[in-house]
């Protein structure tokens, strides 16, 4: 195995409510190398490199997990701190880098997601600390950007199937291509009115408002209308919660200072918000508040975002609730 550790700051140890601040557990990141890098035969390598937060307190315990998928042509460090935050609430977030370059077929994708999960069960155990257990009873799946399009279409048994249950979906400012009637392979959305059949598998859809907005007369938006969260929303059925955050960018969940020329380019693709840090913060948040809610039945938190009850770091447009 190898990995690469960093621990929160201190301030985490405090008992925190607001589920848009950092939560009480220290958190680590390890860094994972795939099968083809591994030399440890007593520990069964994931297929691809991951990337995974999770609590690191002296006491351990039993944690739900969080797959997350990147988005098009983004490494899953430039989610560190969204991964961070979401592990601090106690919670092992799992974040593959799926591919390096990549065309518009998201099938290998896919199936690569299927691969790791399906490692879940027979790795995950041996690259977390001694004291931390994953409940793969509670699993989640998240995606944002492309991403999200993935972790859609593998919810729904297209190309293959999970391995594992999934207990909840969520798409982080998901995507379908280049604009209706230009999807990317394989194409999600069916534009069907709550056509997604989950089994009755919650879902929480987030959406930017300036996602669909130009910021390059070269280059097209990066949420595209007609292939973004409103359209994915639309077609969910109940439980599904979708949230529209006003003044930000479909890139603003990424980590403050995203590195390289990839890092760069983040900053240049997509219209964005003033700053990153209120809009990763509220998505950390209500991931958190959902997962609590839907995976350990308290929905305390996520009631009180949807009333406006809570203190939250961004203004909506939209708040809607599919629940009956």
């Amino acid at each position: 195995m190898s990995s690469s550790t960093s621990f929160s700051s201190p301030d985490t140890l405090a008992n925190r409510t607001n589920v848009f601040d950092n939560g009480s557990y220290p958190t680590a990141l390890l860094r994972i190398k795939a099968e083809s890098h591994f030399n440890n035969t007593k520990t069964i390598p994931p297929p691809k490199p991951l990337l995974i937060g999770t609590p690191s307190c002296l006491k351990g315990g039993e944690f739900p997990v969080l797959l997350m998928l990147h988005g098009y042509v983004l490494y899953n460090d430039f989610y560190s701190q969204l991964i961070h935050h979401v592990a601090s609430h106690g919670f092992v977030v799992i974040a593959p880098q799926l591919y390096s370059v990549a065309g518009p077929d998201s099938r290998d994708e896919i199936e690569a997601t299927a691969a790791v999960i399906n490692w879940l069960s027979e790795g995950l155990k041996d690259v977390l600390p001694s004291n931390v257990q994953p409940n793969l009873h509670k699993l989640a799946l998240s995606g944002h950007s492309r991403g999200g399009k993935v972790a859609f279409a593998l919810a729904l048994n297209k190309i293959t199937a999970s391995p594992l249950k999934i207990s909840a979906l969520i798409g982080i400012d998901p995507v379908d291509g280049m604009g209706k009637g230009n999807q990317t392979p394989p194409p999600v959305l069916t534009y069907v009115p709550q056509s997604f059949d989950l089994n009755g598998m919650p879902v929480l859809v987030i959406g930017s408002g300036f996602g669909e907005i130009k910021k390059n007369p070269l280059f097209p938006p990066c949420a595209p209308k007609g292939v973004n969260h409103e359209n994915f929303f639309e077609e969910c059925q109940s439980p599904a919660w979708y949230f529209l955050v006003k003044d930000y960018g479909h890139l603003d969940v990424l980590d403050d200072d995203t590195k390289g020329v990839r890092g760069i380019t983040t900053y240049c693709l997509c219209k964005n918000g003033k700053c990153r840090e209120p809009m990763r913060k509220f998505v950390g948040g209500v991931i958190v508040a959902f997962l609590d809610a839907y995976i350990q039945g308290d929905d305390t938190k996520l009631n009180s975002i949807r009333d406006h009850d809570e203190t939250v770091p961004v203004v909506f447009d939209k708040v809607d609730v599919r629940n009956f």
